[in-house]
C-alpha cells in the first residue's frame, strides 16, 4: 500500500524537476546576466527551438500554459471573435474563464466530443452557423495535442483540420501541454506536427515534461507575433529574471529530455494498460496513446482503490484517470496495477 510519500499518478504535475532541467538552471545561476531576456540563455533556447521545428519561428516564454494560450489566443483574434474547441478543451474546463479576459471578451464556441478531437467537420459547423452581425465572428481554432482524453491527433487528421480552417479563414493554435508526448507517440517530427501541417502557433508545455515550470509560445506565422511581447509583460508573464524559464529549455532540447521524457511517461501509460486488460469490471474508457490512462470502474471499486492510499481524479466522464510523468517508476506502476486486480477480483468474489 503507498505511503504518504510513495509516488502517486493523479497527475503529471506531481512529479520533480529532471536532471537535465535542474542543471541548466544550476549552470545558469552562475553569477549576473542581464534582465528581461536579453540573457544568453533566452537566445540559446529561442534558438534551440528554431532548430528543432526547423524554422524561423518566434518564440516566447510564459510561466504557466493558462497564460500561454491565452495570450496566444488573444493574438488571434479580437473581442468581437470567437474561438472554436472541443467541449472537454482546457481553455473551456480549466483556465477560469482566463482567454475571455485577455482577448477583452472573445467567446468559445465549443463543439461536443466524445474523444476530445476536434473534426474538420464540427469546426465547419460552428463556423457556418451564422455569420449576422449579432453573432461573434468565428475567428480561430484551437486543438488540445494530446487531447484531455489521452488521444493524439494524427498528421492527417491535423492536415485535415487545417485545410478546413485555411477554407473558412481561420486561424490555428495548439494547445500543446504535453506535446512532447504526442510527438513520442506518433514518432514524428516538430515541425511535422506544426507548421508543416498548418498549425500557426503552438504552446509547447515545459511543465509536464520535467520542468518546474514555463511554456514557451511558439508562432510559426510572424504577422501573429506582433506585440506579443507588450501582452506578455501586461499579463505579468515578462520574467525579470527570464533565464531561470529559458535555461531550463536549453537543458531540455539540447540533450533530447524533452522526447526521451514524453517516450517514457507514455510507456508507463502502455504498461498499466497492458497490466490492467481484462479484469473485471475495469475497463479503458479511450484508447492509451500517450501518457493518460482512463478506467471505468464501479464507484465502491474506486473507494476501494483510494482507500489502499491511490490518488486520482474521475472529471472526464468519471473515470479514473492516472497521468505518468518523466519519473514515472515502473515497480510503482506495477504495485498500482496489483492494486487494481485486487480491488476487481475483490468486487468479483
Amino acid at each position: 500500500m503507498p505511503t504518504d510519500d510513495a509516488q502517486q499518478f493523479a497527475s503529471d504535475n506531481y512529479s520533480g524537476i529532471c536532471p537535465e532541467a535542474w542543471a541548466a538552471m544550476e549552470a545558469a545561476n552562475r553569477g549576473h546576466a542581464p534582465a528581461y531576456g536579453e540573457d544568453v540563455w533566452t537566445a540559446r533556447a529561442a534558438d534551440g527551438f528554431r532548430a528543432l521545428f526547423e524554422t524561423p519561428c518566434q518564440v516566447f516564454f510564459a510561466f504557466n500554459g493558462t497564460a500561454a494560450n491565452s495570450l496566444a489566443l488573444a493574438s488571434l483574434c479580437q473581442s468581437y471573435h470567437s474561438v472554436i474547441c472541443a467541449d472537454s478543451a482546457h481553455v473551456e474546463t480549466d483556465e477560469c474563464g482566463a482567454p475571455e479576459f485577455f482577448s477583452n471578451g472573445s467567446k468559445l464556441l465549443t463543439a461536443r466530443t466524445t474523444s476530445g478531437k476536434l473534426t474538420p467537420e464540427a469546426i465547419r459547423a460552428l463556423a457556418t452557423n451564422r455569420s449576422d452581425i449579432h453573432f461573434p465572428k468565428p475567428r480561430v481554432v484551437t486543438i488540445t495535442q494530446p487531447t484531455e482524453t489521452g488521444q493524439v491527433y494524427t498528421l492527417d487528421e491535423l492536415r485535415a483540420i487545417s485545410a478546413t480552417c485555411r477554407e473558412l479563414a481561420l486561424s490555428l493554435h495548439m494547445d500543446g501541454a504535453r506535446f512532447a508526448n504526442a510527438c513520442a507517440s506518433l514518432g514524428c517530427s516538430p515541425a511535422e506536427m506544426t507548421w508543416q501541417a498548418g498549425i500557426d502557433v503552438l504552446c509547447f508545455g515545459g511543465t509536464k515534461n520535467g520542468m518546474h515550470a514555463g511554456e514557451a509560445v511558439l508562432f510559426f506565422d510572424p504577422d501573429f507575433a506582433e506585440d506579443f511581447g507588450f501582452r506578455c509583460k501586461q499579463a505579468g508573464q515578462l520574467a525579470s529574471k527570464m533565464r531561470f524559464l529559458a535555461a531550463p529549455w536549453v537543458g531540455m532540447l539540447e540533450s533530447g529530455a524533452w522526447l526521451a521524457n514524453a517516450r517514457h511517461g507514455n510507456a508507463c501509460a502502455a504498461r498499466l494498460a497492458q497490466a490492467v486488460a481484462g479484469l473485471p469490471g475495469i475497463e479503458l474508457m479511450f484508447p492509451v496513446e500517450a501518457n493518460a490512462i482512463f478506467l471505468r470502474m464501479p464507484p465502491d471499486r474506486m473507494e476501494a482503490l483510494r482507500a489502499r492510499g491511490w490518488r486520482f481524479y474521475t472529471f472526464i466522464g468519471g473515470g479514473a484517470r492516472f497521468m505518468f510523468a518523466w519519473d514515472a517508476d515502473p515497480a510503482r506502476v506495477d504495485a498500482l496495477a496489483r492494486d487494481l486486480e485486487a480491488v476487481a477480483l475483490d468486487r468479483a468474489a
